[in-house]
């Protein structure tokens, strides 16, 4: 389990560098339109994501 939290960390920081790097114009002016964002959106946005992880990683790993 601790291989596949692991495994998890590892393609999220991937995913993370390779869109830092390959279009840093562009997540700077996405950070720059976040920063106009209010709690409660920046919140309604996440949340959906958040539970769409939850389920592909509790589907994926339920045996």
């Amino acid at each position: 389990m601790l291989k596949l939290l692991i495994l998890g960390i590892g393609f999220m920081l991937l995913i993370e560098g390779a869109l830092y790097g390959l279009f840093p114009k562009k997540m700077k002016k996405m950070m720059q339109i976040m920063i106009n964002l209010s709690d409660k959106q920046i919140k309604n946005i996440s949340l959906p994501f958040c539970l769409i992880g939850f389920c592909l990683i509790y589907f994926t790993v339920r045996e």
